[in-house]
């Protein structure tokens, strides 16, 4: 089990190459890609930032979590920082099991934990300039020591 995060391109097919196991007949994959609107507004980036240290600590915990609450073989994730432009790719999950049923629980449990608990701020940039702080508390972004 492995949680990261990354200021570089995630290439999911380079990740998926070789994550399979023989006694795996289900894997499960989610990928997060940065899309052109957002309530109504048109996005042209994204840029995280996250506290990494902990976001890393969070992120094993929830891999531990979902290890011990579906039968999985092995599950992996990856968060970007830094800009990112439109189609790219922003988090990545991976989970092996023997049956797919618990793949696609531990999957979603994984992704939907990780957007949840871990010290990661998203701006959105917006066609016309414009940029904003979002999904965090207070939405005035990590300097102020919001959470998401």
């Amino acid at each position: 089990m492995a949680f990261r995060m990354t200021g570089s391109p995630i290439a999911p097919a380079a990740l998926v190459e070789g994550f399979g196991d023989p006694r795996c007949g289900g894997l499960a994959f989610f990928e997060g890609r940065v899309r052109d609107l957002n309530e109504g507004r048109a996005v042209q980036a994204l840029e995280y930032e996250a506290y990494v240290p902990l976001a890393e600590k969070e992120g094993e915990r929830i891999l531990a979590e979902a290890r011990g609450r579906f039968e999985i073989l092995r599950a992996e994730c990856v968060h970007r920082t830094g800009r990112l432009g439109l189609g790219d790719v922003a988090v990545w999950v991976a989970v092996a099991a023997v049956h797919r049923g618990a793949a696609f629980d531990a999957c979603r449990y994984i992704i939907d934990e990780t957007k949840a608990r871990l010290p990661i701020w998203k701006k959105e940039h917006y066609a016309g300039g414009a940029s904003e702080w979002i999904s965090c508390a207070e939405r005035d972004g990590p300097a102020a020591g919001t959470t998401r």
